[in-house]
């Protein structure tokens, strides 16, 4: 193409086209799998028969890794985030990790499930458990998480540490009785968000060996597992039509996961709002 027509193609864009992509595959997606969504679905393991088959491995599977990823990515998120805010020095070494935080926030996520599947499955040898799945989710998100602890620090006045200094409060006194409550809504928020991004991913989960479908729960952080995306992917790469109802169907259900972890951000950002430390 002649790059004198690139200009002409960008402002040609119209971003209704693409809401209205948007809202046709969506209700496409409900037209597809609401016949399917029912009690049985939910409550049934994936079977060959499409009229048996259900999503519970998946949920459950789903459920255990965005636990284990928050436990892992959380508390290391955030304590990095306090250290670079409030204890380093900003000198060449400081500027340098802010850096590579940014640039790995922006790496594709099939990256990390090399890295995990180099790192964890192979030279850790945790094989393709849970384990491995939630550490290599908690890479994918460790960068946002730590970003958006940052900006919600950088956001509290800088009169409120001063005046904690003043009446002789120690650092951690400061970031421990004044800081972390008042930045609190807007870590929640980048920490929900982080990781609803984490729950609809894919490619890491294949690339490190998840199962794309389990008739079983896991009962420890090293057994197998499969997840949501995973479960998805397999009703969509097979040939028969209610498969593809399941698949929507599925969609639906992580759909409905999606909203309900954005709606608890929104929920609480807001009622942590209210709160003033004293």
């Amino acid at each position: 193409m002649n790059p004198s027509e690139s200009p002409q193609t960008t402002q040609n864009f119209d971003p209704r086209l693409s809401l209205v992509v948007l809202l046709t595959l969506l209700v496409d997606m409900a037209v597809d799998g609401y016949d399917w969504v029912s009690g049985d679905f939910l409550a049934n393991y994936p079977s060959y028969q499409p009229e048996d088959s259900g999503i519970l491995s998946a949920m459950v599977g789903s459920l255990w890794l965005i636990g284990l990823t928050a436990a892992f990515s959380v508390p290391v998120g955030v304590a990095s985030a306090v250290y670079l805010e409030e204890y380093a020095s900003d000198g060449w070494f400081r500027r340098l990790i802010q850096i590579n935080i940014a640039n790995l926030a922006g790496v594709p996520s099939v990256v990390y499930g090399i890295l995990g599947l180099a790192l964890f499955v192979r030279f850790a040898a945790m094989g393709n458990s849970l384990l491995a799945g939630a550490l290599t989710m908690s890479l994918l998100i460790l960068p946002v998480v730590i970003i958006a602890t940052q900006e919600a620090l950088r956001a509290v006045p800088r009169g409120m540490r001063e005046n904690a200094y003043a009446l002789g409060a120690t650092r951690w006194q400061v970031i421990q009785g004044h800081l972390l409550p008042t930045a609190a809504p807007g870590i929640l928020t980048g920490v929900i968000l982080s990781l609803s991004r984490a729950i609809g991913e894919t490619a890491p989960l294949i690339v490190i060996g998840a199962l794309t479908s389990a008739r079983f729960l896991p009962r420890g952080v090293m057994d197998n597992f499969s997840a949501l995306p995973l479960q998805i992917f397999d009703w969509t790469s097979r040939p028969q039509s209610e498969f593809q109802g399941l698949a929507a169907a599925g969609i639906i259900v992580l759909m409905v996961a999606l909203l309900l972890m954005n709606l608890s951000a929104i929920l609480l950002r807001n009622y942590y709002e209210q709160y003033q430390p004293t």
